[in-house]
């Protein structure tokens, strides 16, 4: 993980995580052993390649000389007869606009497709694949050839050879993950057999509208949650659908709560619903920030022994959930004294519609960031995460940072080279959460 105190910091980062396009040792030794050589021994060639990548599993990470902060990462796919073309949806180092630049080289005359990029020692991320096996060659005129690459978004999925998986939201087929040697440690990620277990529960919380009735996750640490006690710090959570219905959140919290890196709480983590709700609820939505301050957090209040002290509550979400996160420490500090923002949506303002693929761009300084300016909301503890491979998100992040500094707020931000991925955003939320409520939390 990186720390970026000060924006002076993102220029020289930048060039450095940037993908370069390189050919691994292993596929150059195989372009080498099957040149000139007949079918049937280009063939033997190409199968023993596919038994080693199945061995060791792919991506290939390989050292590349002279650059010990650096790797060259191949991603491969086995072809056959009617695939036309490959193509890599990489987290954030796959250009959207220019889908061409992803696709992968086929080895001649064998099965072996291929990709490889320079990629700094640090880097996590997710990504799919998707075979191109349309009748007919690929079209040259490069508008046809970047709407049939954007076509076959719909049909990407994991990779086959890679055990490492990760939900993906609104999509059909899960995505792969890889870690670099450098990758931030993820401690708390997965299931420990030897930990207790918490409890994950669902309920129908009722609500007022315009955000209504709504399905929230209910994490309960491990022991008898029901019983009375001392009030338990709590974490409200946006995209709960994501975090405890898909994502296994409650197998890291009872990991972070085993090795005391957290004490005992209560998370409580509200659906996003789908695509058409998200939006309407998170951003900087003065209803949803009320459902969780008045509704959601007092419904919890009466079923468990929940904290009221806004410094022992946090509120955390990512993307747009994570400018709700922000909003909310801003409109409620009395209910929210922490806030964990990762990869928030700067270039949100009131009154955009809703976004295509393309996020609308920002002029001058982002709407919140302006609004953060203003000093104008008690004093909060804030935690920001962003990716280096996240475009003008890293500057506007750096630019939050300094108003939330400059106003008084206890600020720190971090910078992982990674992209808008949850292969990235778990083990920074455990991180960011063990940070503001753990044992090394500062109290104010």
């Amino acid at each position: 993980m990186t720390t970026l105190p000060r924006p002076t910091s993102r220029g020289a980062a930048a060039p450095d995580v940037r993908p370069v396009r390189v050919t691994g040792r292993r596929v150059a030794r195989l372009l080498a052993e099957t040149e000139g050589v007949d079918d049937a021994r280009r063939t033997a060639l190409a199968a023993g390649f596919w038994s080693e990548a199945e061995h060791l599993g792919t991506p290939l990470v390989e050292e590349l000389d002279g650059e010990p902060d650096h790797r060259s990462v191949t991603f491969l796919w086995r072809g056959h007869r009617a695939t036309r073309q490959v193509l890599l949806f990489g987290n954030r180092i796959t250009d959207r606009e220019r889908l061409a630049g992803s696709l992968l080289e086929r080895v001649p005359g064998t099965d072996v497709w291929h990709l490889g990029l320079r990629l700094r020692a640090d880097h996590r991320g997710s990504y799919r694949m998707a075979a191109d096996i349309s009748l007919g060659q690929a079209p040259t005129d490069p508008v046809a050839l970047q709407q049939r690459l954007r076509s076959l978004s719909a049909h990407a999925a994991a990779d086959p050879l890679n055990r490492r998986i990760v939900a993906t939201r609104w999509q059909q087929a899960d995505g792969s993950v890889f870690a670099l040697p450098d990758a931030p440690a993820e401690p708390w990620a997965g299931r420990r057999g030897t930990v207790a277990t918490g409890r994950v529960e669902r309920h129908r919380v009722p609500g007022t509208d315009p955000v209504g009735d709504r399905d929230a996750w209910v994490y309960l640490p491990p022991g008898n949650e029901h019983a009375p006690g001392a009030p338990l710090p709590v974490v409200v959570l946006c995209d709960g659908d994501m975090w405890f219905g898909r994502l296994g959140f409650g197998d890291t919290l009872d990991a972070l709560i085993a090795d005391g890196a957290l004490p005992p709480l209560v998370v409580v983590a509200p659906d996003a619903v789908d695509r058409r709700t998200r939006w309407r609820d998170l951003g900087c939505r003065d209803p949803f920030v009320a459902f969780l301050a008045d509704e959601l957090l007092p419904w919890a209040a009466g079923r468990w022994p929940l904290t009221t002290d806004p410094h022992r509550t946090v509120v955390a979400g990512q993307s747009l959930g994570a400018m709700t996160a922000l909003h909310a420490g801003r409109l409620r500090p009395d209910r929210f004294g922490n806030v964990l923002a990762q990869s928030a949506s700067l270039w949100w303002r009131p009154g955009l519609p809703p976004p295509t693929a393309a996020k609308p761009p920002v002029y001058g300084t982002p709407w919140l960031v302006g609004r953060c300016a203003s000093g104008a909301t008690g004093p909060l503890t804030v935690h920001l995460d962003v990716g280096l491979h996240e475009g003008s998100m890293v500057e506007h992040t750096l630019a939050l940072y300094e108003a939330l500094r400059a106003t008084g707020h206890r600020v720190t931000c971090d910078a992982y080279n990674g992209g808008h991925d949850y292969a990235c955003w778990h083990g920074a939320l455990a991180a960011g959460l063990a940070r503001l409520l753990g044992p090394a939390a500062t109290a104010p």
